[in-house]
């Protein structure tokens, strides 16, 4: 404890010394050091501190039973003991006043007078009333037999004088024993309803931790059976979770952070949205529009017509054989790997916020159904290698889906893309004949038209109009070309974004989770990695031991608890062994015994 004559002279450990036999009381009995009222040579200001603080805490323990000790030698309105007493024990409901010293007052006298009446609980009033002892004089009197002499005189002394007067019930070591046997009787008999409540919910955490720490894991099947209950409450969590059949109290409130998490479908449907939207506002590099450019991943605005610059100055530059005003098909295709440059990015970023999500989904699986040193090592070692492996294939397959639309010439069947091109063919038509009727003054464009004297066929007009609008062939290639391109766009963006959803999102990244952690990978794996993960550390063995024996300790007491509460309705008294073993695990019903720090040992 480091308390030496030439060390600290206090400390806040207790230093506990058991005394057992069958004659001996059931008694706890905290001696604590006197109270200091100023630093000294061998006290100081830190120790008047230090024994203040250990003092009041030990008197706010609601159980404690206070034994407030004042000395006749000095005036007890002059005692900072009896203030504190009342301070913590407002109603001195728990509080017993003992005198010691009578023998050092003057017979007669005033202060003989008052300390009688502080005896009779006339001064300072406590429910447990006062008592009064003689001390032997450990100046005067010396050797073995000093004890041996001490209950003769005491009793010879209170025979004597004013004490004489105050009944024997207050006077004296053996009836102060039995008194705080008794005192203590009915403390713990006052407060045993409480105590019951108390152990119960100890008992509860304690069992509650134990089953957290689940069966001993000692052996390798042991090991391995610990492993294989923990995967199949993992896989039907996981199947649970990719299924969005969320019927289990793993499952949290929607509403919050955790519990969303917890329901990995919701978030790869949102994702997967998110993605679809997102390729669509901002998946090509150029848009047909006017303005600026609000970010640097938004696509470039260009008017229609520095788009057709662009797209003839790739057919200048990629020219082959062909002849005047006609465009090689892979124009189409160059211009394609130029509009979806962005996917590849949008993509891979699409696929590892699905890998995230996933990582985090798992974790929290892997912390509900094992232990905090098990789901360690499970995230450690199975869980994240197995995540990395799919995020590498995920990655290798969407790369997979970008090369068969960009490396390899555009390819379609689907009827979506002629409908379009005639669509765009039809609206030029569609324009000019608009222009003519409007510059005319026509109501239709049908059939012969009479103007100026003579018949016209605006229908013909309208169509050689069609064929060479624009400044020339080349400009009208270029502008199919243009158009094209978008059309084949629109249908290889929707095709790209269902692939990214199903061959990579679901194939790549959600089908395999559950067979991460399933009976059969379990059953693979090797004797060392087994016991590397569900071997249990000589901390959770020592953890279960004290829990184990926490538990025992604490259903003993319980029992006795309940058999004393019996008893007590009965009128009988049983021992109090149980009881105490099973408080001294939490706060103890004790008396504390306070001085005011005037005497010295021999108090």
């Amino acid at each position: 404890m480091g308390i030496s004559t030439s060390g600290k002279a206090f400390s806040r450990d207790r230093l506990r010394v058991e005394i057992t036999g069958p004659d001996r009381p059931h008694l706890t009995i905290i001696d604590m050091p006197g109270l200091i009222h100023s630093e000294t040579k061998l006290q100081s200001a830190a120790d008047v501190k230090l024994v203040r603080k250990v003092v009041k805490g030990y008197m706010k323990q609601a159980r404690s039973v206070i034994l407030a000790v004042v000395s006749a030698k000095n005036d007890f309105a002059n005692q900072v003991v009896l203030n504190f007493a009342r301070e913590v024990d407002k109603r001195g409901s728990r509080t017993m006043g003992v005198i010691t010293k009578p023998d050092t007052l003057v017979q007669g006298s005033g202060s003989e007078a008052l300390y009688v009446s502080l005896a009779r609980n006339n001064q300072v009033n406590f429910d447990l009333g006062w008592h009064v002892l003689k001390n032997l004089d450990s100046e005067t009197q010396k050797g073995s037999s000093l004890l041996g002499h001490r209950n003769a005189e005491e009793a010879l002394f209170f025979s004597r004088g004013v004490w004489n007067e105050l009944p024997s019930s207050m006077l004296g070591i053996n009836e102060l024993r039995k008194k705080l046997s008794n005192v203590l009787l009915r403390q713990i008999a006052f407060e045993l309803p409480s105590l019951i409540r108390e152990i119960n919910l100890k008992l509860d955490d304690s069992r509650e931790d134990l089953e957290k720490l689940g069966e001993p894991r000692r052996t390798l099947d042991e090991q391995r059976l610990r492993l294989l209950q923990i995967s199949e409450e993992f896989q039907s969590l996981v199947e649970r979770s990719i299924s969005g059949t969320y019927n289990s109290a793993f499952f949290e409130d929607a509403e919050t952070d955790q519990g969303y998490q917890e329901r990995i479908r919701a978030v790869i449907q949102a994702l997967n949205k998110e993605f679809a939207e997102g390729l669509v506002k901002r998946g090509h590099r150029r848009e047909i529009g006017s303005g600026k450019q609000e970010s640097p991943n938004d696509p470039e605005l260009v008017t229609r017509d520095k788009f057709l610059d662009h797209v003839e100055n790739i057919m200048q530059r990629t020219r082959g054989r062909e002849l005047p005003g006609i465009f090689s098909s892979m124009i189409v295709a160059d211009l394609f790997q130029q509009q979806s440059l962005p996917w590849e990015r949008i993509a891979q970023g699409h696929v590892k916020k699905a890998w995230e999500a996933v990582g985090e989904f798992l974790e929290l699986v892997a912390t509900y159904v094992a232990d905090a040193s098990i789901s360690d090592a499970l995230i450690d070692k199975i869980i994240q290698p197995a995540l990395d492996k799919l995020l590498v294939n995920a990655k290798n397959k969407t790369s997979k889906l970008l090369d068969s639309h960009r490396r390899v010439h555009p390819i379609t069947y689907n009827h979506e893309y002629a409908e379009t091109i005639h669509g765009h063919c039809c609206r030029s038509k569609d324009e000019i004949s608009k222009i003519v009727k409007n510059f005319f003054g026509l109501a239709s464009i049908g059939g012969n038209q009479y103007l100026n004297n003579s018949y016209y066929n605006f229908n013909t007009l309208v169509e050689n109009l069609a064929k060479h609008s624009g400044s020339g062939i080349e400009r009208s290639a270029a502008c199919e070309a243009l158009d094209r391109m978008l059309a084949y766009y629109q249908i290889a963006l929707k095709r790209f974004i269902d692939s990214i959803a199903t061959e990579v999102i679901e194939q790549k990244i959600i089908m395999p989770l559950s067979d991460i952690l399933s009976p059969v990978a379990v059953f693979k794996m090797s004797p060392d990695l087994v016991e590397l993960i569900a071997g249990e550390s000589q901390e959770s063995r020592t953890k279960r031991e004290e829990l184990t024996k926490k538990t025992d300790v604490l259903q003993r007491g319980l029992k006795t608890c309940k058999r004393f509460v019996d008893s007590k309705l009965k009128g009988e008294w049983p021992p109090l062994e149980g009881i105490k073993t099973a408080v001294d695990l939490e706060q103890d019903d004790e008396i504390i015994a306070i001085t005011d720090g005037y005497e010295t040992s021999d108090e």
